[in-house]
């Protein structure tokens, strides 16, 4: 028996075009004191990146793939590393072999490094309500007259989406400069894609600009609401404020909710006029009447996935607000100024009251890899034994 431990050192959350590592380790645990401890044997083993896509058939109308298969994917001693996965490998990268003819002594191991670029035209890792995207290394190894054993070490892929290849021009500075940095130091940290990219990406999501908003129904101004910026990174906050001392018709309650649209695209939408799943990742409610100002504080969880489009679906991204306003003005409530007793204010058990929506579209862009690693649900390692 032969044990084999696949792990991703720097964690199982990768950006498109990043280089990704991964340390695979072969193992005889047989001890060399034991009577039938004996030498193992691999024919080979090689390892490739691919993406597998799944759609629900109630909500997606794929064409037909035709009856052409391959002849060989019935052979178990054919290397596909999507055998036995749901829906259709839209991605993969070419294999790499390993080694050739691994000899193992009783307690022997030996450790190989895997090492490739995360595809930038694939989709992100995603699992919506009716399309999932699915990324997975998969490491195939081989006894000799014996069939291919996979071994498959899911991962997340974050795609930047709208951004320039590459992200900036070299000779622009987007990221303060550190004085006591070497230039050639600089130059070489300048030059790694990833590095690009996450500079690149917190100048895009650290502009700030009152966006200042007239909330207003049939009757009147409601309030006046204000957010310092539209695009967000994955873990941060989303805030914004409301003034209802420049509004007309009282508020008796507001809620926001962070929310995600999937749609499919047209030519894949299984009947006309489709509607778009909504998934909810958050909710801030409040009662305001007499109320002059309030704020929210929605935080954008780390393990959603990004605004991104293909042809298949496109996943946006809107605050939803609802309001709950009086139909007639209401009075606050008085306090006498000689009063020194504690006065306690009932509302009126019956009042008339509208409601209303708006939705408001903001971006959402990925983060920093190793801060998206920490609350992954995936650990970056696997094994198996041969």
């Amino acid at each position: 028996m032969i044990e084999v431990v696949a792990s991703m050192a720097r964690g199982p959350v990768f950006l498109a075009g990043e280089l990704m590592e991964c340390l695979i380790t072969f193992t005889n645990p047989m001890s060399h004191l034991s009577t039938s401890a004996s030498s193992e044997m691999l024919a080979w083993a090689s390892a490739q990146i691919h993406c597998q896509f799944h759609a629900s058939e109630s909500r997606v109308a794929l064409p037909a793939q035709g009856n052409k298969q391959d002849v060989q994917a019935e052979s178990d001693t054919v290397l596909i590393p999507s055998r036995g996965e749901r829906g259709q490998c839209v991605l993969d990268t070419p294999p790499k072999i390993l080694f050739c003819d691994l000899r193992l002594d009783p307690g022997e191991s030996k450790t190989y490094s895997y090492s490739e670029m995360v595809p930038v035209d694939g989709p992100p890792s995603f699992r919506g309500q009716a399309v999932k995207y699915v990324y997975k290394l998969t490491i195939g190894c081989q006894r000799v007259n014996s069939p291919i054993k996979l071994l498959r070490v899911p991962f997340r892929v974050l795609v930047l989406q709208g951004m320039p290849e590459p992200p900036f021009p070299q000779d622009e500075e987007v990221s303060p400069s550190n004085p006591f940095l070497e230039e050639e130091e600089a130059s070489r940290r300048d030059a790694r894609p990833l590095e690009r990219a996450l500079d690149m990406l917190m100048v895009s999501t650290s502009r700030r600009c009152p966006h200042m908003f007239n909330i207003t129904n049939m009757r009147g101004k409601v309030a006046k609401f204000c957010m310092f910026k539209t695009v967000y990174r994955l873990g941060e906050d989303i805030i914004g404020t409301f003034n209802f001392s420049e509004g007309d018709i009282p508020c008796l309650q507001y809620s926001v909710s962070l929310q995600s649209e999937e749609e499919i695209q047209q030519p894949y939408q299984r009947r006309p006029g489709q509607p778009v799943s909504v998934t909810g990742h958050g909710r801030h409610m409040e009662s305001c009447l007499h109320t002059a100002s309030s704020h929210f504080s929605l935080p954008v969880p780390l393990n959603v996935t990004p605004g991104f489009s293909t042809d298949t679906v496109i996943l946006r991204w809107r605050l939803h607000f609802e309001f709950v306003t009086a139909r007639e003005p209401m009075e606050p409530p008085t306090v006498l100024q000689n009063q020194s007793e504690v006065t306690v204010w009932t509302g009126a058990e019956n009042v008339d009251v509208d409601t209303f929506s708006w939705d408001l579209p903001i971006k959402v862009l990925p983060t920093n890899p190793a801060l998206a690693s920490s609350m992954s649900h995936f650990t970056g390692t696997n094994s198996i034994n041969i």
